[in-house]
């Protein structure tokens, strides 16, 4: 029993010092930054084919062809819902079909691994409190006006999150858009 205890003690004794030798090594260490890669404004560009980042273009598209704005707002390399709805939905060959029939799609990305270009990190920001988006996936879908002095003006057609299937997100946004014609 003795021996017992002396060995308990001895492990004890051990393993504070060794815990407050780590600490001692570990305070004086600087921390270390993790490294966040920052892509150039001319490199930066949408994850899915047929996506724009820029708002600019996408409201001039918008207007040429009289296609309601679909906005995603993504978290495009940490958000699992992001990822799955990108991989359920947005890259079916369907989607892309009904897209460019029926939407002008703008990615809105909130990345945590690499930097966006300041000019989208801006506006992506603006467009997220305008919309009040609280999560990811958040997809806007909306029309787009500028009055004469280039302020911006938003008619809000409806919002959706994540949606299992072409189909059940593609008719979610079908009504949405058919809703707005009606008023």
């Amino acid at each position: 029993m003795k021996t017992l205890k002396i060995t308990l003690i001895t492990l004890t004794m051990i393993a504070v010092s060794a815990i407050h030798a780590q600490n001692g090594v570990l305070k004086n260490q600087p921390k270390a930054k993790p490294q966040v890669k920052t892509i150039a404004e001319s490199d930066y560009k949408a994850h899915a084919d047929g996506w724009m980042v820029d708002m600019d273009k996408a409201y001039a598209l918008s207007k040429k062809t009289g296609k309601p704005i679909m906005a995603n707002f993504t978290g495009s390399d940490w958000c699992g819902w992001c990822k799955k709805l990108k991989y359920e939905v947005f890259d079916k060959p369907a989607f892309k079909a009904w897209a460019k029939k029926n939407v002008v799609l703008v990615e809105l990305d909130f990345p945590r691994r690499f930097q966006i270009p300041k000019k989208y990190q801006e506006q992506n920001h603006a467009l997220a409190k305008g919309f009040a988006v609280t999560g990811y996936p958040t997809i806007w879908v909306f029309d787009l006006d500028k009055d004469s002095k280039g302020q911006m003006s938003i008619t809000k057609l409806g919002k959706t999150g994540y949606v299992k299937g072409v189909e059940g997100f593609t008719s979610g946004v079908d009504k949405m858009i058919a809703q707005s014609k009606r008023k």
